[in-house]
């Protein structure tokens, strides 16, 4: 498949999920972040194309299974502020973003471990920070030496696999530390045809499986 096909298959679906979320009545509203000034865990989520700034359908949910399977812990989220654009331009710019934020807060909070992720496009922006390499633009990477301070990396729908690539085949560094959930017959993953597909992690147990992968793997220092 054309790198052209690909965005534009993307861009498809992003608009008929959008307008399948709507007629189901989810709101796609922000989720506020911790206010701890340096917590144990921090949780930096990137929404899909077309959600509302925020942490979106998979983040938010996400963010509250950590924080109810960490209960001796702090836990902190930071939902990526990128446009989130159906054009599928802005992954780069959401990379840039999430390396920035977890820079800087390594270097205010030395002590605070990370849980990256992202839903659809958010996953692309996650695999940029990672250093993967993939058709959707170009962004800051997180640096090396901070990689150990990632703990988990959870995805949801991740167009990496249309390339035939995971997370995990993708990259030293953090193969061993992702868990990603692709739903069969999902168009934006899984080259299928069932946009629906798409838009069940939320609801389907994915969310769940990988609150737990993320907690399991922060408990294993």
């Amino acid at each position: 498949m054309s790198h052209r096909a690909s965005r534009r298959r993307l861009t498809i679906v992003s608009v008929v999920a959008t307008a399948a979320l709507g007629a189901a009545g989810l709101t796609l509203l922000p989720s506020l972040a911790s206010a701890a000034p340096c917590p144990d865990v921090e949780v930096v989520f990137a929404r899909g194309s077309g959600e509302a700034p925020g942490l979106g359908i998979t983040g938010a949910p996400l963010v509250r299974n950590i924080k109810s399977g960490l209960p001796g812990k702090t836990v902190a989220s930071h939902a990526v502020d990128y446009a989130a654009n159906f054009s599928q331009t802005s992954a780069g710019p959401g990379a840039t973003e999430m390396t920035n934020h977890v820079r800087s807060t390594a270097a205010n909070c030395p002590n605070t471990s990370f849980v990256l992720g992202g839903y659809s496009q958010g996953a692309s922006v996650t695999d940029i920070a990672l250093g993967i390499r993939t058709t959707l633009g170009r962004g800051q990477t997180i640096p090396t030496a901070l990689a150990p301070k990632v703990k988990a990396v959870v995805v949801f729908g991740n167009p990496l696999r249309l390339s035939g690539r995971t997370i995990n085949s993708a990259s030293g560094l953090y193969g061993a530390k992702a868990k990603e959930f692709c739903n069969t017959g999902d168009p934006v993953c899984g080259n299928g045809l069932n946009t629906a597909a798409h838009l069940t992690y939320h609801v389907n147990g994915s969310v769940q499986t990988g609150a737990r992968f993320a907690v399991d793997k922060i408990n294993a220092g």
